[in-house]
C-alpha cells in the first residue's frame, strides 16, 4: 500500500490518545482535532514543490525558496471534517475551502451525499480531503469520486483514525490517491463504529448527541 502513510510522530500519537478519552470535553477535543490536523498536514505536505525567488532581508539581497505550483483546496467532509479545517489553514492560509456533505444510513451504513461545493479551477489545485474518521471508507470513497467527477486530479486525504476495513476499501477504489492516517485501529464493530475509536467525532467536536 504505497499510497497509504501512517503517522509515527510522538506528538500525534499523544494527542490522539487524549482525544480517545471519554472524559475529554468538547473544547479540549476540538483543540486536539485542530492540532492533530496541523501536525498531519505538516507531514502530508512535505512534498510540495518550491521555487527560488529574489527577496531583500535587512542585511542583503538573497534568493530563497517559496512554495511553487498549484493553489490548494481543503475539502472537509461534513460535518466532522470541519474540525480539521482551521489546523490546515494555519499551515496554508491562502488555501480555498470546499465542502462535501455526507450522512450515513444508521441501518445500512451506506453514505448518502447531500451537498458538494468545490472552489473554482479545481482541476488546477492540490486538493486535501479531511475527515477525522475512516470507518467503512464509503464516505471518503464517494467524496473522492465526486471530486474526480468535477475535474480534480491531484488529491490527498487525511483521516485521524482509521479501521483496516476502510483503508482496504479506499485503496481498492482510489489507488492513485495518497491517504494519511493518524492511527490505525483494530476493527469495526457490528454498528460499523471503529474500535477502540473515540465515539462519534462530529458529536464530540460540536457538543451534540
Amino acid at each position: 500500500m504505497a499510497n497509504v502513510h501512517y503517522m509515527n510522530h510522538p506528538l500525534i500519537k499523544h494527542k490522539i490518545t487524549m482525544m480517545r478519552k471519554e472524559s475529554t470535553g468538547t473544547n479540549e477535543f476540538r483543540k486536539l482535532v485542530e492540532e492533530i490536523a496541523m501536525l498531519m498536514g505538516y507531514e502530508a505536505l512535505a512534498d510540495l514543490p518550491t521555487r527560488e525567488v529574489e527577496i531583500k532581508t535587512p542585511i542583503e539581497d538573497t534568493v530563497q525558496p517559496v512554495i511553487d505550483g498549484k493553489k490548494m483546496a481543503i475539502v472537509p467532509i461534513l460535518r466532522a471534517g470541519l474540525g480539521m479545517v482551521s489546523g490546515m489553514l494555519a499551515l496554508v492560509p491562502s488555501a480555498k475551502v470546499g465542502h462535501i456533505g455526507m450522512y450515513r444510513d444508521e441501518e445500512t451504513h451506506i453514505p448518502h451525499p447531500y451537498y458538494c461545493k468545490l472552489p473554482p479551477f479545481i482541476e488546477q489545485r492540490l486538493i486535501v480531503v479531511v475527515d477525522p474518521m475512516l470507518a467503512t471508507g464509503g464516505s471518503l470513497i464517494d467524496a473522492v469520486n465526486e471530486i474526480k467527477a468535477q475535474g480534480g486530479k491531484d488529491i490527498k486525504c487525511m483521516c485521524i483514525i482509521a479501521a483496516p476495513e476502510g483503508v482496504e476499501a479506499f485503496e481498492k477504489a482510489h489507488p492513485d490517491v495518497e491517504l494519511y492516517i493518524g492511527a490505525l485501529d483494530r476493527c469495526l464493530n457490528e454498528k460499523a463504529y471503529i474500535c477502540p475509536g473515540l465515539g462519534d467525532a462530529g458529536d464530540r467536536i460540536f457538543g451534540t448527541k
